[in-house]
């Protein structure tokens, strides 16, 4: 389970944050760190220092320019959120975060994100419109400023609690070894869609939109928000997105001049 886990730092400005992040990391067994536009150099004195023997994931980070490149491949996106925002979005404690990652993390293909916003300033609306959920730590409101390597702290201990009670929690008697059934792979229909797919989906529905005259993109009025929202919600498999997918482009079809319905 833990090495679907993927730890993405947004606009880290100080390099011994991420090696602090390394660091936090390698204790709970975690090893995948992605960076989004690092506004600071990786391999430092500072960062190799902080991250006090774990420099080996400062090395084997990969770098991208956005956080659509950085979780294109993941089923589950949950972004760190200090604050409300002006559109509410699912919010889960760590704890509630920890809880689904078994269930997350079951397929071959699946991939959780937990994404890290910016020391100063966190996660833009728009970033955070791009995961399906967001994860608040519950911190003093008088004192609620967490640094960047204490947050991944957090929840990368709750990631390793969730993977420790499900390597000791004892099989149902039906599963084990001397009364063993095959488990069924399940089919590649059931696969829920990327962060790729959902993103290549909501571009096709806002041009779609935008054909139809459903939507004015210099009035928006929220509209591609709550619609992400819906979708991100409802987490469609991949065969569903298709379906929506052939949906859309039957739209544009019947709305070009002079397509006649046979």
């Amino acid at each position: 389970m833990l090495e679907r886990i993927r730890i993405v730092l947004i606009g880290t400005s100080h390099p011994g944050n991420i090696g602090g992040v390394a660091r936090a990391m390698h204790n709970m067994g975690l090893a995948d760190l992605a960076l989004v536009a690092p506004r600071c150099e990786v391999i430092t004195q500072d960062s190799i220092s902080r991250a006090s023997g774990a420099d080996h994931l400062l090395h084997s980070a990969q770098v991208f320019a956005t956080i659509e490149d950085a979780v294109a491949d993941c089923t589950l996106a949950v972004g760190a959120s200090a604050r409300s925002r002006t559109l509410p979005w699912p919010m889960l404690s760590p704890r509630e975060l920890a809880d689904r990652l078994p269930g997350e993390c079951q397929a071959d293909t699946a991939r959780v994100a937990l994404v890290f916003g910016r020391e100063d300033s966190g996660l833009t609306n728009a970033e955070l419109q791009r995961c399906h959920a967001h994860v608040h730590i519950p911190t003093n409101a008088d004192f609620s400023s967490l640094n960047l390597a204490a947050a991944v702290q957090v929840l990368a201990y709750e990631c390793r609690m969730a993977w420790l009670s499900q390597a000791d929690s004892p099989a149902p008697a039906s599963q084990r070894a001397d009364t063993a059934q095959p488990v069924p792979v399940a089919d590649a229909d059931d696969a829920l869609a990327s962060h790729a797919d959902l993103e290549r989906y909501f571009e096709h529905l806002e041009r779609t939109l935008v054909t139809i005259e459903f939507h004015d993109p210099d009035k928006p009025r929220q509209l591609m928000a709550r619609l992400r929202r819906l979708f991100l919600r409802a987490r469609p498999e991949q065969m569903e997105m298709n379906i929506l997918r052939g949906i859309l482009s039957a739209t544009e079809k019947a709305a070009q001049p002079g397509h006649h319905r046979k």
